[in-house]
């Protein structure tokens, strides 16, 4: 087993990460090489980072856990821009709020 993956935070942005290509794959088609590709990456971003951090000291850890926040912000921000034009519910916007909240906390 490899370190990253007796982490929870890791565990937890792979379901995000999961959560925002559900998402994704939901835009309109096309969205497909924009938007929906644009929340696609922003939301694998955050594990990986979290991966690459865990292989180096604590300081690199850090950076790469800061750069993890950045994308999850990004994802944040995408996802709200989709609920103003309407591509998501409130509901699903808030549930993914509240995700990254807690991603961001932990």
């Amino acid at each position: 087993m490899f370190r990253f993956e007796q982490l929870e935070i890791w565990r937890l942005a792979v379901d995000y990460g999961k959560d925002c290509y559900k998402i994704a794959d939901r835009f309109p088609k096309h969205e497909t090489y924009a938007l929906g590709d644009q929340l696609s990456r922003a939301g694998i971003s955050i594990s990986n980072n979290i991966v690459e951090g865990s292989v180096g000291s604590v300081a690199n850890f850090k950076k790469y856990l800061n750069t993890a926040i950045a994308s999850i912000l990004e994802t944040v921000n995408i996802l709200n821009f989709a609920y103003e034009i309407r591509y998501i519910k409130l509901e699903i916007r808030d549930e993914m709020y509240e995700k990254a909240e807690k991603l961001i906390k932990k």
